[in-house]
């Protein structure tokens, strides 16, 4: 069987770029770290891949905001080959800052929506927050986050994460559309409106969209971060820690979908 190729996209500033190739890599796939000057100048193709992933980090030191050079940078060096990328099917996440860069790039919440209908912000609490929180998976179109209902827990570690809309019919539009992937809640899987379950203060505590083919996904917890089971804060309080992470039926879930 042909191997699932992933490129993870790097610049100045990404950090994550390291687990998220692990990530991919655990789950089935085939990894491969890119610089985006290697892309941009033709020396590594999309058309070789199946997932494309925009790990966190603070590209560019995220000056100007969060995501916002390397997004312009993706419009004008590579906007039509991404296009191509997700229209024969491929499959696109943006973890933390890369959530932020596909935002501003116009590729979530969609092509379709005006420029500018939706963006990420500051934190409602003013500053950066690192912590665990908890994740109900929504019936959305997402092929990354199969398991509706379902409640798993990913850490979190933004300043700008709060995921916010132009207008109210835009927010209709992407829940309405199946387009809400995962919402902060709390241990009983209730959305979560208060600081710290819902660490930015996200419209209707919205943690990751998806775009209107669900090929798309982005989010601001870090599924990469919990792959193994140890990786839990808590995990020396059970008497056997289950082997695997949350964060990696996320990674399967798009291998499983690229092979088809």
């Amino acid at each position: 069987m042909t191997a699932i190729k992933s490129l993870v996209l790097r610049t100045a500033g990404t950090n994550c770029d390291y687990e998220t190739a692990y990530a991919l890599e655990t789950a089935g796939a085939v990894a491969e770290r890119v610089h985006v000057n290697r892309l941009a100048e033709g020396a590594v193709r999309l058309d070789d891949y199946r997932i494309l992933a925009l790990p966190g980090g603070f590209s560019y030191g995220d000056d100007v905001a969060a995501g916002k050079i390397l997004a312009v940078e993706i419009i004008a060096r590579l906007g039509e080959a991404v296009r191509k990328f997700v229209e024969r099917g491929g499959l696109v996440i943006g973890i933390c800052n890369g959530f932020q860069v596909l935002v501003k790039t116009g590729l979530l919440p969609g092509p379709s929506y005006e420029a500018g209908a939706a963006t990420l912000t500051d934190n409602d609490c003013r500053r950066f927050y690192d912590n665990w929180v908890s994740l109900r998976l929504l019936p959305s179109k997402s092929l990354w986050t199969l398991g509706t209902g379902q409640v798993i827990r990913l850490p979190v570690a933004h300043g700008e994460g709060k995921f916010a809309v132009r207008d109210k019919e835009t927010l209709d539009r992407i829940t309405t559309g199946g387009q809400v992937a995962l919402q902060y809640c709390d241990a009983a899987g209730d959305a979560a409106e208060a600081f710290p379950a819902n660490p930015n203060g996200a419209a209707l505590s919205i943690a990751g969209v998806c775009d209107e083919t669900g090929q798309v996904l982005g989010l601001m917890p870090h599924p990469e971060r919990f792959i193994f089971g140890r990786q839990s804060p808590d995990w020396t309080r059970h008497e056997a820690a289950p082997e695997w992470g949350d964060g990696l039926r996320l990674f399967k879930n798009a291998v499983a979908a690229a092979k088809g």
